[in-house]
């Protein structure tokens, strides 16, 4: 009678446990936004992360600059409509597609990584994991992956039926944004100071191009001068790698002593006035108190760094998540069902 009682007693909580996870998913049901928590595919598809992260593995080990380009993907994401992978959808006769705004056109790269993750889930869990929940994956397994903090990832976006080509061109950040510049449009996201600068720590790993520094070489500002922040020695490597014309798509680190290696290395170089873009190096250098307080931080303490970036790649992945009336699982991550 007692094993009886017991039973009955596991099959309730089973039960319950599945109602609390539908009432979840569809609380707000109402609104434009998905209410996430990191269970979400506990019973639908519970091999989700596993095949990610097996396909991740895979694709890093062949390219290891694989790791960064798909972190960069979803800040790109997450920055024009709100996490939906948008920035995946091709662009057809009712919208362009945000991969060909300029800062993702020849430089956004990983797709065919996404593709054959939705494929391999797909035959899984048909209809089941959304694109946005896999870039969403991927960044944190390749964080992981890297060296870097694991952090559960709230799970339950729906994808985008439309890409916003004109505002990838605006929201997104660019190599040579100023501080107040970057404080804004982080701003506009919601997002603070330390979720500025630890975010920014994302560039521990992967390479820019050329294109993307070459004004702090030549002519930083109108003046046909370099950038006087850039540390001697390095500014004469850099000069060697991107000529003042052409090699637009020759590469430099982000980090140079440890460019596949997620770690703190990336403030210290800001401190010694070698960071790559300029959006790395006003961190520091741009006079704002809080984000050369957080810079210093960071440089001495790695594990803070990592207790902060995960606390705000949870936060950006929270931005616009779209629910079942205002979003859809894609089939295909690249076109909408």
């Amino acid at each position: 009678m007692a094993s009886f009682g017991l039973g009955l007693i596991l099959v309730v909580m089973f039960f319950l446990s599945i109602f609390q996870a539908f009432s979840a998913s569809t609380s707000n049901f109402g609104g434009d936004y998905a209410n996430l928590y990191p269970q979400f595919y506990q019973f639908t598809c519970p091999q989700a992360n596993e095949i990610v992260m097996s396909v991740l593995e895979e694709a890093i080990a062949k390219d290891s600059r694989m790791a960064a380009s798909l972190l960069r993907l979803y800040f790109h994401d997450c920055f024009v409509q709100g996490c939906d992978a948008s920035i995946l959808l091709d662009g057809n006769s009712e919208f362009r597609s945000e991969k060909d705004a300029a800062p993702n056109k020849n430089s956004a790269r990983g797709f065919e990584v996404i593709d054959e993750i939705k494929d391999k889930l797909e035959h899984v869990c048909p209809h089941t994991v959304s694109c946005a929940d896999i870039l969403a994956l991927v960044a944190r397994n390749a964080v992981l992956l890297s060296g870097g903090p694991f952090w559960e990832v709230p799970l339950g976006r729906k994808d985008s039926k439309i890409a916003d080509f004109n505002k990838a061109n605006v929201a997104i950040p660019g190599p040579n944004s100023t501080i107040q510049n970057l404080m804004n449009l982080f701003n506009k996201q919601g997002l603070k100071e330390e979720d500025l600068v630890s975010l920014s720590g994302g560039h521990t790993i992967g390479m820019a191009r050329c294109v993307s520094f070459r004004q702090r070489l030549y002519n930083q500002n109108g003046d046909n001068l370099p950038d006087a922040t850039l540390e001697r020695n390095y500014y004469y490597g850099l000069k060697s790698i991107c000529p003042t014309k052409g090699g637009d798509n020759n590469i430099s680190p982000l980090d140079v002593a440890s460019p596949v290696k997620f770690d703190n290395s990336y403030f210290k170089h800001l401190l010694n006035g070698k960071g790559l873009l300029n959006s790395d190096e006003v961190l520091f250098t741009g006079n704002v108190q809080k984000t050369m307080e957080l810079v210093k931080s960071f440089a001495e303490n790695e594990g803070l760094f990592f207790q902060q970036f995960a606390k705000s790649m949870v936060k950006m992945g929270n931005i616009n998540t779209l629910n079942e009336l205002k979003g859809e699982i894609r089939k295909n991550c690249r076109i909408v069902n």
